[in-house]
């Protein structure tokens, strides 16, 4: 008997340790399962005023609305939508009638429509608010030659045009044919049902290698 102790403390240990990482990331689905539904609800609910201090905490989503105007100073960021040609998302330095700047998201342009003339106007921007974490150790740094960026910094370009760091998502057009690109949660996946069958997997994997193991104790010749 003493020969099949090792190996059943052994299995029963892995199965423990990989059926309860199985668990853990089912509870971690019902975890972002909740956190992607509170998204969706701040996303759907009636716009508020644009906020005197936006907070990425209590504010992120937040659907909001401003007026003011459209300054004509923009960033293009490297993007692309299903069914168009490769363009630039723009975002755009955005006064308010106080004489607060912000930054605008209005939405995705075509390579060929880059160069049509955007003047400045007045405007009223119904979106949500976004603090996007789109930039990793392996984004370039904006195109020094033609100013493109390859992703959206919002610290980095309220920087570059001189406004504080809030940025709207429009939601509805705000016009010169740019298209809204409007927030929602398509990008943010929730993949732990598939982690949780892995390592339940795993856990029937470690449990018949420790039956085998112990056959082949069991039908050894001393």
């Amino acid at each position: 008997m003493r020969r099949y102790l090792f190996p059943i403390i052994l299995g029963v240990s892995g199965v423990v340790v990989l059926m309860s990482l199985g668990f853990w990331q089912l509870a971690r689905m019902e975890e972002k399962r909740a956190y992607l539904d509170e998204i969706e609800t701040r996303i759907a609910n009636a716009p508020i005023p644009l906020p005197a201090v936006p907070e990425e905490g209590p504010h992120k989503f937040q659907a909001v609305t401003a007026e003011g105007r459209f300054t004509g100073e923009y960033l293009e960021v490297l993007a692309g939508q299903k069914g168009a040609t490769p363009g630039v998302m723009v975002i755009e330095a955005f006064v308010l009638p106080d004489g607060r700047r912000i930054m605008v998201q209005r939405g995705f342009v075509e390579e060929e429509a880059r160069a049509t003339p955007r003047p400045p106007h007045e405007a009223k921007v119904a979106g949500n608010l976004h603090w996007p974490d789109d930039t990793g150790s392996s984004t370039p740094p904006p195109d020094q030659k033609t100013g493109l960026w390859f992703a959206r910094d919002v610290p980095a370009m309220a920087s570059k045009l001189q406004t504080e760091p809030t940025l709207i998502v429009a939601s509805a057009p705000t016009g010169d044919g740019i298209a809204p690109m409007p927030v929602d949660t398509s990008g943010i996946p929730n993949n732990h049902w598939g982690y949780a069958i892995q390592w339940f997997l795993l856990a029937a994997t470690w449990a018949g290698m420790t039956v085998f193991l112990l056959w082949r104790i069991r039908t050894r010749k001393v």
